[in-house]
């Protein structure tokens, strides 16, 4: 009920033209004319008058222009994909022709951005206005920058304002989004690959995929007899045979993303489902750290094969584009509810890659049992209080900060559980290869 109703005062103030400048302005004048006809004040009656007229005119002019722009919807340049820290702006092209003098068109960003797709979304406003050209269209740039990654759910939409605030008219389509913001990326360090390797089933494939399964592109240094003409010819692209009896080689890696969260002990009722600004920095770059993963191998080798899981999905990355639409839906995998997996955990075959934060309180037990296999953590923590020593070869020396500033910078509005003070968990972890990366959040 208390949802509705609030619902139903938005979008009368989103539908009344009036802004509370124009509604003091008008309630004053009225008055005054009021007083000053009591009064036979003629100098108040014709300065209460005048002011009367001019409300008048601009409502008059207003929702003319706003009638004619009723149907228009303004070109919306969005770099995408989006990325975290990312100085790019929101480009947006409307009309400038027909807009009455005294007025702007004004383009408006609203919703709620998402961090790491935890419940708890901060407020994202933005505005720009399209400055006057006579030769046609304008632009306006819009600087809404996400100091993490997440996903934002809003709509665009266009307002017509007056110089004076004392009228806002919607104008064009409003239109909703979602957006997903990819992590920035992080910084390189040395990395070691022990992939799983195995032949091909060729038996699995059907008997109309047989043909293009026995082939390949042509490559560099393969024989010219071995090149089938007819298939090259119909699909414009050189193809060579390949022997079933040399079969290539697959090379399979094996990656763990523990997206598990802090427990939700000891908090607020009111904010017990929503972590800490500091915890979803920590996700944000364990998510970049992966990123960077998966990028750095494929270029080493194109043919390896990625089997991600996490805390609740898995998936199969095959190529570059499987590996970049993963990406794209990284940013909206939130933290996970603390578990013990058990029975549940990967395949002991194989190096296994696992991806976890300093909120995983069940990692040192899933380590332990893993024990015997080899294994490589990228994980990261808190920084410790004290500077990281120069001679730490596993992991970054440098801190990444996240400032709680380049929120409001950024047309965010930061929520203000994210100033209260946590505790910051230190966790204890062995590994066969560890590799670190320092976090901290600063105002």
């Amino acid at each position: 009920m208390k949802n509705s109703v609030l619902r139903t005062i938005k979008g009368i103030f989103k539908t009344q033209p009036f802004t509370l400048p124009g509604v003091a302005v008008f309630a004053f004048a009225l008055a005054v004319l009021v007083r000053s006809l009591a009064a036979r004040n003629a100098y108040e009656i014709v300065l209460s008058l005048a002011a009367l007229a001019l409300l008048a005119a601009l409502w008059l002019a207003g929702r003319w222009a706003a009638r004619r722009l009723e149907g228009f919807e303004p070109l919306w340049n969005i770099p995408l994909p989006l990325s975290a820290g990312a100085g790019e702006d929101w480009l947006v092209t409307g009309p400038s022709a027909g807009i009455p003098k005294f007025f702007r068109l004004h383009v408006l960003v609203r919703g709620r951005f998402f961090p790491q797709g935890s419940p708890g979304g901060c407020p994202v406003f933005a505005q720009s206005s399209l400055p006057k050209n006579a030769g046609g269209d304008s632009a306006a740039r819009l600087g809404i920058r996400f100091p993490l990654g997440g996903r934002f759910r809003g709509e665009t939409s266009c307002r017509l304002r007056d110089i004076f605030g004392l009228y806002s008219f919607a104008c064009g389509a409003v239109r909703e989004r979602t957006l997903n913001i990819r992590s920035a990326p992080c910084t390189a360090m040395p990395l070691r690959i022990n992939a799983q390797s195995g032949a091909e089933d060729r038996r699995k494939k059907s008997a109309n995929d047989e043909e293009r399964y026995y082939m390949r592109e042509y490559a560099p240094g393969d024989r010219l007899r071995d090149i089938n003409w007819k298939s090259s010819e119909r699909i414009n692209t050189l193809i060579t045979r390949i022997s079933p009896d040399n079969q290539e080689k697959i090379t399979r890696i094996e990656v763990y993303f523990r997206n598990y969260g802090p427990p939700a002990h000891g908090r607020a009722r009111a904010i017990k489902d929503s972590p800490a600004i500091a915890e979803l920095w920590l996700l944000d770059r364990a998510k970049a750290r992966l990123a960077w993963f998966l990028r750095k191998v494929k270029e080493e080798k194109a043919s390896y094969v990625f089997h991600v899981r996490s805390a609740t999905e898995s998936w199969e990355l095959n190529d570059e584009g499987e590996i970049e639409a993963f990406l794209e839906e990284l940013p909206a995998l939130p933290f996970a509810p603390a578990a013990n997996e058990g029975a549940s955990s990967p395949p002991a075959d194989g190096e296994l890659y696992v991806f976890s934060t300093a909120c995983d309180t069940a990692l040192p037990a899933f380590l332990l049992a893993q024990q015997g296999r080899p294994l490589s953590l990228f994980m990261t923590q808190n920084a410790p209080r004290k500077k990281v020593p120069r001679g730490n070869t596993d992991g970054n020396t440098d801190r990444q900060t996240l400032h709680l500033r380049d929120f409001p910078a950024g047309g965010l509005a930061p929520l203000p559980w994210w100033l209260l003070p946590r505790k910051e968990p230190q966790p204890a972890v062995s590994a066969g290869r560890v590799m670190i990366d320092y976090t901290e959040t600063r105002v």
